[in-house]
């Protein structure tokens, strides 16, 4: 089956889907704009848009494209970059972006144990409530290690599957 190319889209289609997605990712957690914008970013052949390509897209306001933007980029789920002699910034998500995003949150990670470390020492292990921190540290520090020996092998499985560069997802990783 051969695909269509982007003049031969379904413009209907492709908003279903980013809406339909976006409402996905809210119902995961993610703030309404920002899932609208990631799925279109998303679902552009480029991977990459401006502002106001996006406010047209989405039909909302630079100011609600600036926000959404301005929380992907903090979650590391798109970057801005710049056209050489251009002051417009473009928006792009990247073929690694999953990956970006969980691994950010080893920092995260990181703080909470440390914080419930301290948590542990303030209560002490044997109580009820020391315990229950004590597991919870437990917990974390096993997903922190279980995320390294994952990214690895995702990387390695990601290369089987599409090489080392995959420029049609938005560049190389």
């Amino acid at each position: 089956m051969e695909r269509p190319n982007a003049a031969e889209r379904d413009l209907e289609a492709v908003s279903r889907f980013v809406e339909g997605f976006a409402a996905q990712l809210v119902e995961a957690g993610m703030q309404r704009m920002p899932a609208r914008v990631f799925a279109a970013l998303l679902a552009s052949d480029s991977g990459a848009m401006t502002s106001a390509g996006l406010g047209e897209r989405l039909q909302v306001s630079p100011a609600a494209v600036s926000g959404a933007v301005r929380y992907l980029a903090q979650q590391h789920m798109v970057s801005r970059e710049r056209d050489p002699g251009s002051r417009r910034e473009r928006y792009r998500v990247h073929s690694d972006q999953w990956y970006e995003a969980l691994t950010s949150r080893d920092a995260v990670l990181k703080r909470w144990e440390a914080a419930l470390r301290e948590g542990v020492d303030s209560l002490g292990p044997t109580t009820p409530a020391g315990r229950r921190l004590a597991e919870t540290l437990a917990f974390f520090e096993f997903v922190d290690g279980e995320i390294a020996g994952m990214m690895e092998r995702w990387r390695a499985h990601r290369e089987k599957l599409y090489g080392r560069d995959d420029p049609a997802a938005g560049g190389a990783t």
